[in-house]
């Protein structure tokens, strides 16, 4: 694979991540908000777990030759992060409808990083995306259990 089109999967990864980092700090915020504590750790301790990747695919692109400046996720994200928001608004305090919607945060994750590892990357990056895509769908279990437990 080209090199741009390393850095190209890099900067998609990385917005999935930083995504999923603010999408797991705002549910952290409701939960705790609604009385919720030990969900909200939960969600803060995955935030920390996606600005940790974030961080890794960083230093890739930079390794590669292509710094990424710290962004601020995407317009779907954010999105999907206004979208949560209404939901939240419109349940209350409803943790079952928060960690749905962190749910389908890590569908779309684990879709990216699915499309990501079909690319044809080089052996470095390929072993660090395989790696995260596992996170991400020991995440995504994680998420559902907890979801299927506030029921």
């Amino acid at each position: 694979m080209e090199k741009t089109k390393t850095i190209s999967v890099i900067e998609n990864l990385l917005e999935t991540v930083e995504n999923g980092h603010k999408g797991f700090d705002e549910a952290a915020e409701k939960l705790d908000g609604d009385g919720n504590p030990t969900l909200a750790a939960e969600m803060r301790e995955l935030s920390q777990q996606r600005l940790r990747m974030s961080n890794e695919l960083r230093a890739i692109a930079a390794a590669e030759g292509a710094p990424i400046e710290n962004g601020n996720g995407t317009v779907a994200g954010a999105l999907h992060r206004s979208f949560m928001a209404l939901r939240d608004a419109l349940t209350g305090d409803d943790p079952h409808a928060v960690l749905a919607a962190a749910e389908q945060g890590e569908d779309h994750a684990m879709t990216e990083y699915q499309r990501a590892l079909d690319d044809d990357l080089p052996s470095s990056v390929r072993s660090v995306v395989q790696r995260q895509y596992g996170e991400i769908q020991t995440a995504h279990d994680r998420v559902r259990e907890l979801r299927d437990a506030t029921k």
